[in-house]
């Protein structure tokens, strides 16, 4: 196929965490609020005035500096994104807005607050006590915590409109990003499609870690693109794979599964865009900010929700989205001492091979793939499996 006009720009991009993108919405004026978890609101963390940048630490090497902070067992995302900060990587950042999520992910924070690893006059961090289950009890205390811990700091420190006009704006755009995103990836459920699931991670990932009023027309040039693109008359996968699981901000990771011959047609982790680039639905008649939070926590799918409906919901969400997409098999991966996903990927990866009767391929990766001769090999093997199975005509 022909090859899209903002693919490679995209790519280079996606190598820094201060793109020029974001240096550029910084020379404005704008706020650079730091992102670590889908827990936060990302539309709140959007408001006219500031944008958000989800941590990642691309190209990461060593991460000696971040393991004797945070000791050997903990996730290596976490880790990296600390040596990244001693390194001056989030120097631009005016603020990080994190939520009480997982212990690593609190003590990567603190230990970059402590370490003052970004010297602005005015940088903050706060720390958001967000919901384990789904119910309107939990939904309450998630809007006066997102009220103190987000909306609050971000007025009060810095002068930014909370008011719900700007919250609806800011509604508004992020709607617009999904729109255009999913719709990108409606591309996918096609025999021949029109986009890879390597492109089509390109264009979700920046939409995380870029301003998104300088995305917009990007993306909706490369909409266009693709929707007179002509796709390749054969088929270049052999499988067709649904994706789920914890962080994935490596390019190499994806782009390793594709050239073993798994097309990823359907992603859901945390960087993916199912649920993230959902459409918040917004009615009148009740306050602007619990409809915001109720979307992310009625859609949310981290297995850090651990009541007995939300858990149940995950499976049966996989299940459609594998079948919405014509997966073939799921691959199911999990960063490196993930409490929350060592728990879903082990239970999940039995479940739905056996009672959804799904091939299953269980990874537990480290945070840069890179060229891993296992990980290739166990990848190439799971593609011959359900080779062999679509022809003997099962699973």
């Amino acid at each position: 196929m022909k090859d899209l006009k903002h693919l490679y720009d995209l790519e280079q991009l996606l190598q820094e965490c201060n793109n020029d993108l974001v240096k550029e919405a910084c020379e404005k004026g704008q706020i650079a609020v730091g992102d670590v978890c889908s827990m936060i609101p990302e539309v709140l963390l959007n408001l006219p005035g500031c944008f958000s940048v989800r941590l990642r630490a691309p190209r990461t090497g060593s991460i000696e500096i971040g393991t004797y902070y945070m000791t050997s067992l903990l996730c290596e995302y976490c880790r990296a994104l600390v040596e990244r900060a001693v390194e001056g990587g989030y120097n631009f950042l005016d603020c990080i807005i994190a939520p009480d999520a997982c212990a690593a992910m609190n003590r990567c924070v603190e230990n970059m607050e402590l370490l003052k690893t970004c010297e602005k006059e005015k940088f903050f961090v706060t720390y958001s006590d967000v919901p384990m289950k789904s119910d309107e009890t939990a939904l309450k205390h998630y809007v006066r915590q997102m009220r103190l811990r987000v909306l609050e700091p971000l007025h009060d420190v810095y002068g930014i409109d909370v008011s719900d006009a700007a919250l609806l704006e800011a509604v508004e755009q992020h709607n617009k990003v999904c729109r255009l995103i999913r719709e990108l990836g409606e591309f996918r459920k096609e025999e021949y499609p029109r986009i890879t699931g390597y492109e089509f991670y390109i264009f979700c990932l920046a939409t995380y870690c870029c301003p998104k009023d300088m995305l917009l027309p990007i993306l909706e040039e490369t909409l266009e693109e693709v929707r007179e693109r002509e796709p390749d008359q054969e088929k270049t996968y052999r499988i067709r794979v649904l994706l789920a699981g914890s962080e994935i901000d490596d390019l190499d990771f994806i782009k390793l599964i594709e050239d073993n011959g798994a097309l990823i047609v359907a992603d859901r982790h945390c960087f993916g865009s199912f649920p993230g680039r959902d459409e918040i639905k917004i009615c009148e008649g009740e306050d602007l900010l619990t409809q915001i939070c109720r979307h992310y926590m009625v859609t949310g799918q981290c297995p850090r929700f651990m009541n007995t409906e939300k858990v149940e919901e995950r499976k049966d969400y996989a299940d459609r989205l594998a079948k919405e997409y014509h997966a073939d098999g799921i691959i199911y991966e999990q960063m490196k001492f993930c409490d929350y996903w060592g728990y879903e990927r082990m239970a999940a990866s039995h479940i739905m091979h056996e009672e959804y009767g799904y091939p299953v391929l269980s990874i537990d990766r480290p945070y840069v793939v890179g060229s891993s001769g296992q990980l290739r090999t166990r990848v190439q093997a799971f593609v011959e499996s359900v080779e062999i199975k679509k022809i003997q005509g099962g699973r």
